[in-house]
């Protein structure tokens, strides 16, 4: 042991043994202060260590509660359960933490504050004191007069006492300095090493317990990513819902007030309507109607219970009202009682009137047996039978595959993002879910955003897009960039970046080939007409045409492509695409089928609906019809084309579809709606037409067609279930015009004698 001070200098009482006590005195003066201050702030530490606890446990409280609010979700239960318990854990070894620190506190700094610094200060008082009667004795014995000896025995006698006292009290002073400058070590030592081990052990279960979930996390982190992942995805798909309604020039009450006979859940319509109490004051009250299982309710909550208007729907009748307090009334009658009801709008009266009717129709297995004649008659329109394999109805997977096969169709069109799943089908190109949202913004008129994943999609339309593509159309729009040294926008950059590049490109066409100001006219060779009067004009050859205007591979112009056989002979060798205006240039290429130059003329300018005033005042999408092209005809529908503008012998798509024997160009346009009623000069409509060239195919959709109109606009009950079967049928007749077109090619000769 270390001696601070040396128990033969306390024994001469020198100035060192002085300076060295002296010294030890401040030093532990100076080491009680700096410990009772270290005390003071672990007492603090540990209290509020112990506040944390407890709002720690409330906190593990809280989320065990939430875990029990989600215990029908077994992921989410599963997951607070589990963090919840490691949590608590954790909470119970830093109260084990606290426990530890504080005993080891008590134990070590506490006691060596309270015991020996108090002991050392004891002493201390005593070497005080017996020092004090030394320099007493001292002077009294100094002060002693040589000639009166009793005082100078008593002096002297006092000073031995007095230094034998010193001495006793002094050497046990310097033991109690030698002691606690040694003790004072071990006790702080022993206090660090107790502090450090309570703290790693601590941290080594705090370790081990988040170890022991380490793969759970890992394997809820893919979860959550995936969860991420779909809520993205279900996020857009709400954004595009939303926007999908948005652009619909409907009403509310549009949408509101429809009716299924046949719905899943057995609930044919439902909705708010105005009930008249049957009380004396005939008060109005707003309640939520339905019909379901052969009956109409009401509630007003979702929890209360259904209160019964009608029991049975085949006891009762339905009218009118004839309230003339009140607008949009019927009542409904039975042989008990009447109910007199209030909508909310003339339509959403007469729908619920239907409801009502159909229901009561249904209740006497009526729809049944119509729908059963409904089919008879369509049937009989036909002296064949129509295929409807599983052939002509192409799989989802399979067309989707086709258009990302497309070149340039892995990667978006506008960023270069692998693996798009948006499409424009206007403009035949695949984009990455943000710039799809950019597309969306421009307007319908500059782009149609559908999903390859989420949407359904039409053979026509799957067709349409393995025709284009994003590399062929970059070619047309990107044309440019090079020469303009302008950077394209990648995946990692900024939306304003993206949303700024696909304005320039697809609205205002920065990087496309420009055509002279002085615009392009259609160029003609001088020939002689026999037939027509007017001839094109004459334009000269641009200095530089644009890149993008290709030549028609091969194809010469037909008779059906607006010139007859001299002139297109004629024209073939000094006509070429590129010396077109862009509104003949599209009217060139839908002949030829040549949906690249098609795409190219409309970046350009070209009017969709132009009129071709040399050629019987054809437009685009009627020379796309003459050679049957599916294709053409639905790029330029979806591109804004006209489906029923005539031509100068009043004769529109569907007229020329049906004279050329079109059977799928016929279901295109029936279902982009276009008029089998016009008739051309001749005074013929579509289905003459076609009875006249003895199309039983046609024949059958047209008056399908017609039958579903007239369904339509009828009072009757059934009129829905044309619908379903019109709808039924069409489709199976797109997809065999998009997959086995040979099968429309059926002709009936019979069907024009049976018919006169």
């Amino acid at each position: 042991m270390t001696i601070s001070v040396d128990f033969e200098e306390c024994l001469k009482d020198s100035l060192k043994f002085r300076a060295s006590i002296e010294g030890v005195e401040t030093e532990v003066t100076e080491l009680e202060v700096k410990l009772e201050k270290l005390v003071k702030i672990c007492n603090a530490t540990l209290e509020a260590g112990r506040i944390y606890s407890t709002n720690a446990r409330q906190f593990v409280n809280g989320i065990r509660e939430l875990s029990g609010h989600c215990k029908n979700d077994e992921m989410m239960s599963g997951c607070l359960e589990k963090f919840s318990n490691s949590l608590s854990n954790m909470i119970d070894q830093h109260t084990t933490l606290i426990e530890v620190i504080q005993k080891s506190v008590k134990q070590h700094l506490h006691s060596f504050i309270k015991e020996d610094v108090r002991k050392f200060k004891e002493t201390k008082k005593h070497f005080d004191k017996s020092s004090e009667d030394l320099e007493n004795a001292l002077n009294r014995n100094a002060q002693a007069p040589p000639k009166k000896q009793h005082e100078v025995d008593e002096a002297t006698s006092a000073l031995l006492t007095a230094r034998r006292s010193f001495r006793h009290v002094s050497l046990d002073y310097v033991l109690q300095i030698n002691v606690i400058q040694a003790k004072k070590k071990n006790e702080m030592l022993q206090f660090m090493v107790s502090l450090m081990d309570a703290q790693s052990s601590f941290f080594t279960q705090g370790f081990n317990t988040f170890k022991s979930i380490e793969a759970y996390k890992k394997q809820l982190a893919e979860q959550l990513h995936q969860l991420v992942l779909n809520s993205a995805r279900d996020k857009r798909d709400m954004e595009q819902r939303h926007a999908t309604i948005k652009q619909k020039d409907v009403f509310y009450d549009d949408l509101a007030v429809e009716f299924n006979i046949e719905a899943p859940n057995g609930v044919v319509m439902e909705g708010y309507l105005y009930k008249r109490a049957s009380n004396a004051f005939k008060t109005w009250n707003r309640r939520w109607f339905s019909i379901q299982n052969n009956q109409l309710v009401y509630q007003k909550k979702l929890k209360d219970n259904l209160t019964v208007v009608v029991e049975d729907l085949r006891l009762c009748t339905i009218k009118s009202g004839t309230d003339t307090e009140r607008r949009f009334c019927f009542e409904v009658v039975s042989p008990s009682k009447s109910c007199m009801l209030q909508a909310d709008s003339e339509k959403h009266q007469q729908t619920w009137i239907l409801a009502v009717q159909s229901s009561i129709a249904t209740a006497f297995n009526e729809r049944r047996e119509d729908n059963y004649s409904k089919l008879e008659r369509t049937s009989s329109m036909s002296t064949g039978v129509l295929d409807f394999s599983d052939e002509a109805r192409p799989g989802k997977e399979k067309g989707l595959e086709q258009v990302q096969a497309i070149p340039g169709n892995a990667q978006c069109c506008d960023c270069n993002e692998h693996l798009p799943e948006w499409a424009s089908i206007n403009l035949g190109i695949t984009l990455c879910i943000e710039c799809s949202g950019i597309h969306r913004s421009l307007g319908v008129h500059f782009s149609k955003v559908r999903s390859l994943t989420l949407d359904s999609w039409e053979p026509e339309l799957l067709k349409l897009m393995c025709e284009l593509g994003n590399s062929t159309i970059n070619r047309i729009y990107e044309a440019r960039i090079e020469e303009m040294t302008v950077k394209k926008p990648h995946p990692g950059s900024p939306r304003q970046e993206k949303e700024a590049w696909i304005r320039a490109k697809y609205v205002e066409k920065k990087f496309i080939h420009k055509l002279p100001e002085s615009g392009i006219r259609l160029r003609r060779c001088s020939l002689k007409r026999n037939q027509r009067t007017n001839t094109l004009e004459k334009a000269q050859k641009p200095e530089k045409p644009p890149k993008p205007f290709l030549k028609p591979r091969g194809k010469t112009l037909s008779s059906n492509s607006g010139v007859n056989d001299k002139e297109a002979s004629n024209a073939e060798s000094c006509d070429e695409l590129r010396d077109l205006h862009p509104g003949a240039l599209l009217y060139r290429a839908a002949a030829l089928q040549n949906l690249p130059v098609m795409a190219d003329a409309l970046a350009h300018g070209a009017d969709v609906n132009w009129v071709n005033a040399s050629d019987e005042n054809k437009t685009p999408l009627i020379q796309a019809v003459t050679p049957g092209s599916l294709v053409a005809c639905e790029f330029l529908l979806q591109n804004g084309a006209n489906v029923n503008q005539m031509d100068i012998h009043s004769r529109g798509p569907l007229h020329h579809a049906t004279i050329h024997g079109h059977t799928g160009l016929v279901c295109l346009f029936l279902k982009r709606g276009a008029s089998q009623t016009a008739v051309d000069e001749n005074g013929k409509d579509p289905i003459t037409i076609a009875i006249d060239t003895a199309n039983a195919d046609i024949v059958t959709l047209l008056r399908l067609a017609k039958m579903n109109e007239e369904m339509r606009e009828a009072e009757g009950v059934f009129g829905q279930a044309g619908d379903e079967t019109y709808n039924d049928i069409f489709r199976d007749f797109s997809h065999m015009a998009s997959n086995n077109p040979e099968k429309l090619k059926r002709k009936s000769h019979e069907l024009r004698t049976s018919t006169l």
